[in-house]
């Protein structure tokens, strides 16, 4: 390293990101646009985690904590029950206590409202981000959702997400929206049954086919002279910090070194950053989805909040996803889930081929108990985590890559990201 940083570190040359997901991709670019050479590891392929068959939103609009009061309405029972929107398996493992534990306490309007100002000034940053990465050459299109739908059975339903935009509002958030009837919805999007009753239309978001924008990115990042990595021989298995670089082992016993080195391995984070004083557990919160053929494509996301079930159209199809579902991210997918999400979306949905599935998938989002990602050094100056997003780490991983790039070339940590501190 030939220089330093005004804050007296050097500045680095040479870096490492594992994982190959949306946050680390993004990380590798923005590092590329300081001049730094960058060498993506990911131990499965590009996406693999959590970010090819999400619902792929660019909603920056309603990126809110996880945890939330609305959470504990389903209780003890409900959310031991697979059908739940929310299903928490018991579990005797401690870290996953620890995570319930803090969950629930963070499941207060209190605690919530604090969160949503901490994720504003990000989220304002979010879709700025996308549009840099565009103009950079990074070849696949964000969509403009000429429509994003809330849609619910009553208007009493409806009162829950109105009131939390509200406190979106208070908090600094910038949301535009209007409220419909359910007729009034139907009209902008006949993919809605009769069931549907009230409606909310949000303005300003976005959505993507997650799987192709993240190739996109990818292809970007080796097009700029960036390496990639994958497969099992770059499963990386251990960090060392040298007191002059970190030396990156792989389960083939390969080693090389680097200037710094970024952990971006989603619901695994853990498992690399405990040594570097990372405590927060990172638990995977496992979400499903499918894409079903429909009469009328939506114009944009269509989501029933009351079934937490969210729907996006990806090409010509119609991907439905769902579920929280707090369990280890090796577990196989559950077909009960699948069928939950099924039997939710029927009644809602119209000219829906629910019954002629196609790309079934689960993936593990990365949940931490307070609903704040962890974006930052860790105990070592040289090594720095990216994770813990929960169900935005495509809205935010752009900006977040963008933040933590500046942070690990300046060696200041911008604003933004304080609240974020992997070390908190």
């Amino acid at each position: 390293m030939s220089s330093v940083t005004p804050s007296g570190l050097p500045i680095p040359e040479k870096v490492a990101v594992i994982g190959a997901g949306m946050v680390g991709l993004a990380t590798a670019w923005f590092l590329q646009e300081r001049g730094v050479e960058v060498t993506v590891m990911e131990r499965d392929a590009v996406a693999a985690g959590s970010s090819w068959g999400n619902a792929g939103w660019l909603t920056p609009g309603i990126a809110t904590p996880l945890p939330e009061p609305a959470v504990l309405k389903y209780g003890l029972r409900a959310v031991l029950s697979p059908s739940s929107p929310v299903y928490v398996p018991p579990s005797v493992r401690p870290s996953f206590l620890r995570f319930v534990t803090g969950f629930t306490r963070h499941s207060t309007v209190k605690a919530w409202k604090q969160a949503m100002g901490a994720l504003v000034p990000i989220n304002d940053m979010s879709l700025a981000s996308f549009d840099l990465l565009g103009a950079g050459g990074v070849a696949a299109e964000t969509h403009e959702a000429k429509s994003f739908t809330a849609a619910y059975r009553t208007e009493e339903e409806r009162v829950t997400l109105l009131e939390e935009f509200e406190h979106i509002r208070a908090s600094g958030g910038d949301i535009t929206f209007d409220v419909l009837t359910g007729d009034e919805a139907r009209a902008i999007e006949p993919v809605l049954s009769q069931s549907i009753g009230a409606a909310l239309v949000l303005h300003g978001q976005r959505y993507i086919n997650p799987g192709v924008y993240v190739e996109a990115l990818s292809d970007s990042v080796v097009g700029r002279g960036g390496k990639l990595l994958t497969g099992t021989g770059s499963a990386v298995t251990g960090l060392r910090d040298t007191g002059t670089g970190v030396v990156v082992e792989t389960e083939t016993g390969g080693t090389e070194e680097f200037d710094q080195v970024v952990i971006a391995t989603g619901a695994w984070l853990g498992a690399l950053a405990r040594q570097f004083g990372v405590k927060r557990v990172v638990q995977a919160g496992r979400g499903y989805s499918f894409s079903v053929a429909v009469e009328d494509l939506p114009h944009g996301p269509v989501y029933f909040p009351e079934a937490r079930v969210a729907c996006t159209p990806v090409e010509d199809r119609l991907r439905v996803a769902g579920m929280m579902e707090f369990r280890q991210p090796e577990a196989p997918l559950d077909q009960r889930r699948i069928r939950a999400i099924v039997e939710s979306a029927r009644s809602l949905l119209k000219g829906a081929d629910l019954d002629h599935r196609q790309d079934e998938w689960v993936g593990s989002r990365p949940c931490t108990a307070d609903g704040l990602p962890l974006i930052g050094a860790t105990r070592s100056q040289r090594v720095f985590v990216a994770g813990g997003h929960g169900m935005w780490g495509i809205t935010l991983g752009p900006v977040t890559g963008r933040l933590l790039a500046e942070q690990m070339v300046t060696g200041r940590a911008p604003e933004q990201l304080r609240p974020f501190n992997p070390l908190r």
